[in-house]
């Protein structure tokens, strides 16, 4: 495992952009904050300041909430028909297309992420995100009811005000349009407030947005820090509603808040503890990438990893060999070279709690099959081995806790029902994955499973039309898929008396 080559090589081979936006994006404007106080974005490859970002605070987020305000309830976008909102939205997501590149940079440079899987993947498809919900812009309506009386009555879809969206670090972009796009197309105008490790894209995005005739106070970027901006947002009197995605603990802080100021309408898509149950009659290759690609896609950084593995005991032990063997193969190093497969966390602090849990698996007994260091390139940046831990219990730390990084928990089962009741030992409910060949069994466990999608023979099959979110404690409300518009809209019954009408 290592680097296939140094940031001096490949900075020549990919551009490494200038960073142009780094201060708050209010009312179409590029601004200072009201403090002047700025903040350093960190680059997690060298541990180095790439630059440093207006820090938005309460005042500022009162700003940007008067012009989104503003831009509801006197401006053009709520009203203007479903139709050009569309053609703005196409238009915005072009933009993207055509700063592909440079878009897939930034989020390489400020979260680690890989920057191949940037430009060819999540950058794209984002764009298809937007042209998604541009597709829906004009189909928004209620319906007419069947009155029981004299009335003649029928339901409007109107879209719900200004919103405010609270988006992770572990992706930037695509947290972005599966908040920002839904929310355009309903009508509403917005504040967002990235993650302070990753401000870098959110701010192009509002810059592009602009460009693509999007207007004035519709779309406001406010870059700072959870307990300060984040909290202003959630306790606002004049936001409408709050998108969250993060951890559970930060989930029941913007409830509360949501709670104790204007009964905001709240949707959070929070932690998970994903099982992937593999079944005897599974393909061992298979379900060995899949179990693999379920931990280590964007280094384990992502909700919906499947950090549980449940393997029946006939194959248990061909698929661990397999799945140490794939994992001892696979590449840490630069993000920017197309080699390699896992870039380094996403800062300081998500690195050494990966490490203390790694910590805690070893005290516990679990048996550490490969990994459970730390890798230092150059001396530099926060890279974590794969690391897989065997005989896990489902007491233990590890099996419990969302880690959010490349560690892997396995475990073995007999009986299918053992499989669904440990699978369902969880507060979580966010994903979970089925590997078999048995039709009954994979119907069985789907319907048994508490959670929000089950992949069967898949992992990670996303897609604009599905919609995602949790059970339990990963929060409620759904991202991608129409379900996603009507958290944005809301619906008014409007009924008039009938009389004389020859029917009812």
């Amino acid at each position: 495992m290592g680097s296939h080559g140094t940031n001096d090589s490949l900075e020549s081979s990919v551009k490494i952009p200038t960073i142009k936006f780094t201060k708050l994006f209010i009312n179409g404007e590029f601004v200072d904050s009201i403090s002047g106080k700025t903040f350093e974005t960190i680059d997690p490859r060298t541990g180095e300041v790439i630059a440093r970002i207006a820090e938005g605070d309460k005042e500022d987020v009162d700003l940007a909430v008067k012009a989104a305000r503003h831009a509801f309830d006197d401006g053009p976008w709520p009203r203007l028909p479903g139709s050009e909102r569309a053609k703005r939205m196409m238009k915005f997501a072009d933009l993207i297309d055509q700063n592909v590149e440079e878009l897939a940079a930034l989020d390489t440079l400020d979260a680690g992420k890989l920057f191949s899987m940037g430009k060819a993947v999540e950058i794209p498809s984002s764009a298809d995100t937007l042209r998604y919900y541009a597709g829906a812009a004009d189909k928004i309506h209620g319906d007419v009811l069947k009155m029981s009386r004299d009335f003649h009555a029928y339901t409007l879809h109107e879209p719900i005000g200004v919103v405010g969206h609270i988006i992770p670090w572990n992706f930037p972009t695509t947290m972005f349009f599966l908040k920002v796009s839904p929310a355009l197309a309903a009508g509403c105008t917005m504040i967002v407030k990235p993650a302070e490790q990753t401000p870098l894209s959110a701010l192009y995005y509002a810059h592009l947005a602009k460009l693509a005739g999007i207007p004035d106070g519709v779309l406001n970027v406010v870059t700072g820090f959870g307990p300060t901006a984040g909290a202003a947002i959630c306790s606002h009197m004049d936001i409408d509603a709050v998108s969250f995605t993060g951890s559970t603990e930060v989930g029941r802080i913007v409830m509360k808040a949501a709670a104790e100021s204007n009964l905001k309408v709240v949707s959070l898509e929070l932690g998970g503890k994903s099982p992937l149950i593999i079944f005897d009659d599974a393909d061992v290759d298979m379900a060995a990438q899949l179990a693999l690609i379920g931990i280590l896609y964007n280094k384990g950084e992502i909700c919906m990893a499947s950090s549980r593995v449940y393997v029946q005991e006939g194959i248990y032990d061909k698929l661990v060999k397999k799945l140490v063997e794939m994992a001892k193969a696979w590449v840490v190093g630069d993000p920017f070279d197309p080699k390699v497969q896992q870039g380094p966390q996403a800062d300081k602090e998500q690195f050494e709690k990966i490490l203390t849990y790694i910590e805690h698996g070893k005290r516990e007994g679990a048996t550490l099959l490969t990994g459970g260091k730390p890798l230092t390139l150059g001396g530099k940046g926060y890279y974590v081995e794969p690391t897989i831990f065997a005989e896990v219990k489902d007491d233990m730390l590890i099996a419990k806790d969302e880690i959010f990084g490349p560690v892997l928990a396995l475990a073995k089962f007999k009986t299918i029902d053992e499989a669904i009741k440990r699978a369902n030992s969880t507060r979580y409910g966010l994903a979970a994955g089925i590997v078999t060949k048995d039709l009954n069994v994979a119907n069985t466990v789907s319907r048994s499973l508490r959670a929000g999608t089950i992949w069967i023979n898949c992992y990670f099959a996303f897609c604009q039309d599905c919609p995602f979110g949790g059970y339990k404690m990963s929060g409620f409300g759904r991202d991608s898929g129409l379900e996603a518009l009507h958290k944005y809209l809301q619906v008014k019954s409007v009924v008039t008396p009938l009389y004389n009408s020859p029917w009812l």
